[in-house]
């Protein structure tokens, strides 16, 4: 077992904040194996990198000795999450909860520890809840205090409607820190307002209350928005080992040093051995070669990433093509397509815009040569292979 002063620097690594760290400290010396706790709605099917900031630091828990609770919002995903949202959320249905759950349950243990992963669905007491009961529930907060939370006030202020459920989703996350007596919760900085809620409501059912730490929103492989599926910026822990090799090495060179540090289980001294590697003269490009390789070692397997830096070294240092992309016949009607609806028909880019900017940005490529002509068109009866990026590919006849 680590000292107490290692455990907390190994905690406050990647951690936004710590509410309150004298009471987890005191938690901590206890010598008492604690309950951490941790919310995931099960919105999509699969998680992805910015998910695993959060199980990391479930992980280290676990490595001093504690248990994680998974807990699946089951219940909480018929209501649907409105933080950050400026309009209300459409609630999943019950299929597509328990599907993307079921995901959700195969996933985690490539990071967290079985026997120490306690997993559980909030319908578990939720769904045995009577409306009294949650009237009563309801009484435990304000209207006021609700509006307090940024992304009401801002919906409120602005004449945007708020649905009665919404107010019903920090309570109901709150009373799960009071059904599992939770010691720690941990969240995204997103969630503050609703891990506070808990802590508010376990001193009203007389429990001590817990110790909210919450991590950072990871960004994309944009390195500007949140990494999100929606926008098409995330690696996901499903993702083809090469898929996901290729997609790490195309984040910036400062975008790396967050990653390693939100994502690698690397000691922070080694990293910023690194850092010191790179800042006399040493390639960021091989640094970035580790923290690929680690990650997907992780999520597929040594040989797995060794074959993926492989086949990245041949495909892009060595300029090749790779030999498996799609092959796609696409229609021109009129005799000619566009560069545009081109690369969004073969499902290189999702959308002419998208299409649009990479060609500005010079990231597109005909039978390897850059493209810079956005109103190009390709006649019929041609063949070609079409590049996006470093990653996408497409042999496209157009008939």
């Amino acid at each position: 077992m680590s000292s107490l002063t290692a455990q907390l620097d190994e905690i406050r690594r990647g951690a936004e904040e710590i509410l309150v760290e004298d009471e987890l400290a005191e938690r901590l010396a206890s010598g008492r194996t604690l309950r951490i706790k941790a919310g995931f709605d099960p919105t999509a099917p699969d998680l992805h990198l910015g998910h695993t900031v959060l199980i990391n630091k479930m992980r280290q828990f676990q490595q001093f000795g504690h248990e994680v609770i998974f807990l699946i919002g089951d219940f909480t995903g018929l209501i649907g999450d409105p933080t950050g949202r400026n309009a209300t959320r459409p609630p999943l249905t019950r299929d597509e909860i328990i599907d993307n759950a079921r995901t959700y349950e195969e996933q985690i243990y490539k990071i967290l520890d079985p026997e120490r992963t306690l997993i559980m669905f909030n319908s578990s007491w939720m769904g045995e809840m009577s409306a009294a009961d949650l009237i009563q529930l309801a009484g435990k907060h304000t209207v006021a205090r609700m509006l307090e939370r940024d992304d009401f006030s801002k919906r409120y202020e602005g004449g945007k409607p708020i649905a009665i459920h919404e107010f019903l989703y920090p309570l109901v996350q709150g009373y799960d820190s009071v059904m599992l007596k939770a010691d720690v919760e941990l969240g995204g900085t997103d969630q503050k307002f609703n891990l506070l809620v808990g802590r508010q409501l376990q001193q009203s059912w007389g429990q001590p209350p817990q110790v909210v730490l919450t991590v950072p929103l990871l960004e994309g492989l944009d390195g500007v928005n949140k990494m999100s599926k929606s926008l098409d910026n995330y690696v996901g822990i499903t993702d083809a080992p090469a898929d996901m090799f290729g997609k790490i090495m195309s984040i910036s060179d400062d975008l790396m040093w967050r990653y390693f540090e939100l994502l690698s289980f690397r000691p922070m001294a080694e990293i910023q051995a690194l850092r010191d590697g790179v800042a006399g003269g040493a390639n960021p490009r091989d640094v970035k070669f580790e923290l690929a390789r680690e990650l997907v070692g992780r999520f597929h397997g040594a040989a797995a990433a060794d074959e993926a830096q492989a086949g990245f070294v041949r495909q892009f240092r060595a300029g090749e093509i790779p030999e498996d992309m799609a092959e796609i016949d696409l229609e021109a009607p009129e005799g000619r397509l566009g560069l545009a609806n081109l690369l969004r028909a073969a499902q290189l880019v999702s959308s002419n815009a998208e299409a649009f900017r990479m060609i500005s940005q010079g990231a597109v490529r005909i039978d390897g040569q850059r493209v810079e002509d956005r109103s190009l068109e390709i006649p019929a009866g041609s063949t070609h292979v079409f590049q996006v990026g470093k990653r996408r590919f497409a042999r496209v006849q157009v008939i």
